[in-house]
């Protein structure tokens, strides 16, 4: 897979397969396509609440688009100290997934160094995906022009998974790790754990560790203590 160099490593995670679509199937099937080469270049905007997977679909993307073409995946929030060159040489890419956009809308010396790598993608007839809580016309622009041409791409609204689709997405994850996380289990955690996904997927990454570890099944009594041991919430 190509990447760009800032020292970024994409998750092993971060693939379509460990995605749940939902209520985001449209976006999802979008965004395959756009990977495998089978959808015409252009911008596609990502949004919504934190932990709707935005950032899993950008890296999904690039890990997908990395094997038949040049892919790059840049977390504008890790890097946005650097200044706008780390824009620089992007152009060169086939595929591109800027994430967290809203920390560089309204910095004019950002937005004109973004409005000139979309205009060198749209040239190249690369794929841009960039994701952001809020659509473009809703982020406080320095440039007019570059808020109207992101608006102009396709814009997805991502939604939040609820209880039942939490579930399924969990399941997902663990039966892809080898694991089974039975019904009372997850009953447990519903009652102690705070249910957005970036925490439920982080306490899976440590149960999956600690289960390796102890040659044990992700049973209550053993998520107690697994919680106890590492002082997480929940374990009261």
């Amino acid at each position: 897979m190509q990447q760009i160099p800032l020292g970024v490593r994409l998750p092993d995670r971060a693939v379509f397969a460990s995605f749940l679509p939902a209520r985001n199937a449209q976006a999802v099937e979008h965004l395959r396509r756009l990977a495998a080469g089978e959808e015409e270049g252009g911008l596609t905007w990502l949004c919504g609440p934190a932990g709707c997977g935005k950032s899993h679909l950008l890296q999904a993307v690039c890990t997908q688009a990395g094997e038949r073409m040049r892919a790059g995946y840049v977390p504008l929030a890790q890097v946005a100290q650097l200044g706008p060159g780390v824009l620089e040489g992007l152009p060169q890419l086939q595929c591109l997934c800027l994430d967290d956009l809203q920390g560089i809308a309204g910095r004019l010396e950002w937005e004109h160094a973004l409005f000139a790598l979309l205009h060198e993608l749209q040239e190249a007839h690369a794929r841009l995906i960039v994701a952001a809580p809020v659509p473009p016309a809703l982020l406080g622009w320095a440039l007019a022009d570059l808020g109207s041409r992101c608006a102009a791409g396709a814009v997805f609204q991502l939604r939040a998974l609820d209880e039942e689709e939490q579930h399924a997405a969990l399941q997902l994850r663990a039966r892809l790790r080898g694991l089974e996380l039975p019904p009372e289990t997850w009953q447990w955690l519903q009652r102690r754990v705070p249910r957005d996904m970036r925490t439920l997927y982080e306490l899976l990454d440590t149960l999956d560790e600690a289960s390796l570890a102890a040659q044990r099944r992700l049973t209550v009594p053993f998520i107690r203590e697994v919680l106890r041991a590492a002082a997480l919430p929940g374990e009261d």
